[in-house]
């Protein structure tokens, strides 16, 4: 008897979700495009499953090492023994693919000229090895990739949210679209299942562009706006949460990863009743890279890294840093869209210093200043 496999549906689902995997086609490219906290990155993990369960292989990719082994879990709870679906990064899939010809160049990634000659010489011939691509946070991706990827994939699936592009070398909805091609089919899901209404009205305050997002159901405490007197009374206050919520995870979002290993220092003396976490993409392998974002306890994290993550609480730990960047810029607006978004339930913006940074001026009401 054959045994058909069916994807495990994942049971917080919700209608919406279902219905964005139903209007994907297993063949073509298609960008799906949602804003915070709608789901992307499970959608992501759910349509890698499925074109995976046509037999060939699929790789669900992502720019940030963390997010890789964030939908590595999540696949693992989704996928059938024997599937052939990975998950990995951009960076390391384009050098597995490429081999040699994957020459790195001064912006981080790759030739991408080359790549894509390398690509069109194969492209078209049938191979069964061929995958499908399902990419996660596709914003943060260059257009070399996209054109690299549309010669080299069967199919090409991207998740994305142009108001959360975080990187120098990223691309628009459209940009995306149009580099795999004018077949290329659009959705859109909508719904924030993520943020409390008052997290995300903050967030608004923020936001660069795109439609207006649904206000999430859900509401909560207003996030706080605290000046910290310096980094032991900021890590008092993190120990403070901890100890009143246990079972929670808190996300410190920290602008420099030496401000990161100094609250590390400090969080391991503070006795919590579980081991702090800090994640550095410096580190190839150990406790400095390898971390269990499942279990609670506190997770410190450069902004760079955090892209698809969320927490119970989020503490944006050193907001003065960004204090001489003109409030208006598009990068420290989307930069603090996707921080603040990242929290489920709390939110701290902390600062230090005799001056409140003046990308917080003018959000009494929307926040708490302590």
């Amino acid at each position: 008897m054959t045994v058909v496999n069916t994807p495990v549906l994942h049971p917080d689902l919700t209608p919406a979700q279902r219905d964005c995997l139903d209007a994907l086609p297993l063949t073509g490219h298609h960008v799906v495009s949602g804003p915070p906290g709608s789901g992307k990155s499970l959608l992501a993990a759910h349509r890698a499953v499925h074109l995976a369960l046509t037999g060939r292989p699929t790789v669900l990719l992502s720019r940030s090492n963390l997010l890789r082994r964030l939908l590595h879990g999540t696949l693992q709870g989704l996928t059938v023994p024997g599937t052939p679906v990975t998950a990995s990064t951009v960076h390391s899939w384009v050098v597995r693919r490429f081999g040699r010809d994957a020459v790195p160049t001064e912006d981080g990634w790759f030739d991408w000229t080359a790549l894509i000659h390398r690509a069109a010489a194969t492209f078209g011939d049938g191979d069964p090895a061929t995958p499908h691509l399902v990419v996660d946070e596709g914003q943060d991706l260059p257009p070399g990739f996209y054109r690299t990827a549309r010669l080299a994939a069967a199919s090409v699936t991207v998740f994305a949210d142009e108001c959360q592009r975080l990187t120098e070398t990223n691309s628009t909805l459209a940009e995306i679209a149009d580099t795999l091609g004018r077949s290329t089919g659009r959705v859109e899901i909508t719904g924030n299942h993520r943020n409390t209404r008052e997290i995300a009205s903050l967030a608004e305050h923020f936001r660069t562009g795109g439609a207006l997002p649904e206000v999430p159901f859900r509401g909560g405490s207003l996030p706080v706006i605290r000046r910290y007197s310096g980094s032991q009374d900021l890590v008092d206050d993190i120990v403070t949460m901890a100890s009143r919520q246990p079972g929670h995870r808190i996300g410190v979002i920290v602008n420099s990863l030496r401000t990161a290993a100094d609250l590390m220092r400090r969080l391991e003396r503070a006795g919590l009743a579980h081991e702090p976490q800090l994640y550095s993409s410096a580190a190839s392998s150990g406790r400095y890279r390898d971390l269990d974002l499942a279990r609670p306890g506190v997770v410190l994290v450069h902004r760079a890294s955090a892209k698809g993550l969320d927490f119970e609480t989020v503490v944006i730990a050193d907001t003065e840093t960004d204090a001489p960047t003109d409030p208006t810029a598009a990068s420290l607006r989307m930069a603090y869209y996707v921080m603040i978004t990242r929290a489920r339930e709390r939110l701290v913006l902390g600062w230090q210093g005799s001056r409140l940074p003046g990308h917080l001026e003018g959000l009494q009401g929307w926040a708490l200043m302590r």
